[in-house]
């Protein structure tokens, strides 16, 4: 009878990873949270065009419309992750919320910028444009620099 013994003794729990987020899944959540980032920073569509890696218009609008049907391409994705941290880093910095989505349009004589505005140095359509702008506002929050 030892095999029915074994038999009812309970197994030991499975323990399953926890299921990461799809493709379709990360880009409808970084585009909304993009299109809110445009909002409060007063973007254009031109704009947000060039931030998002400057995909045809039609592509845009669709993503615009319709999120939860976007499959982003890897680049776009690093966009997004690099506009999200900015966007986060500057909550942090100038917690009053118009003065952080002030920030980006005023121009700005910190050596990044060069006495432009940090927008324009996003605007310059190079995914190392974006992420010279986050490490400039990680070394000022004292993170990484």
């Amino acid at each position: 009878m030892p095999h029915a013994a074994r038999a009812t003794q309970s197994e030991p729990p499975i323990h399953r990873p926890v299921s990461e987020p799809t493709l379709t899944e990360m880009s409808a959540a970084g585009l909304r949270a993009f299109f809110n980032i445009a909002r409060d920073w007063n973007l254009s569509a031109d704009e947000q065009i060039v931030l998002l890696g400057s995909p045809g218009r039609s592509t845009y609008f669709k993503w615009k419309s319709a999120p939860e049907t976007a499959r982003l391409g890897r680049d776009t994705l690093e966009r997004l992750s690099l506009l999200l941290g900015i966007y986060k880093a500057l909550q942090i910095l100038l917690p009053q919320p118009s003065a952080a989505d002030a920030w980006i349009k005023r121009p700005n004589s910190a050596p990044p910028f060069g006495g432009r505005r940090a927008l324009d140095r996003m605007l310059a359509g190079n995914i190392s444009d974006l992420v010279a702008v986050r490490q400039y506002l990680d070394a000022m929050r004292g993170g990484w620099a």
